[in-house]
């Protein structure tokens, strides 16, 4: 197990059966960032990552 893999599973248990959009992602994304710059460039990858996620399958 990743060190990251206990932040994400504490997350699936607290928030696990909420729904939320993607603006408020965002919104809470750049709140990290603001208090957080040093995480900006990871953050930004994930943020792509996530945008792109689908472009895979289009290609197919």
């Amino acid at each position: 197990m990743y060190f990251t893999d206990r932040g994400i599973e504490e997350l699936v248990e607290r928030r696990g059966e909420e729904e939320v959009s993607m603006l408020w992602l965002g919104e809470r994304l750049r709140e990290f960032v603001d208090l957080h710059p040093e995480f900006e460039v990871p953050v930004e990858r994930l943020a792509t990552w996530l945008a792109r996620l689908d472009d895979d399958d289009e290609d197919d």
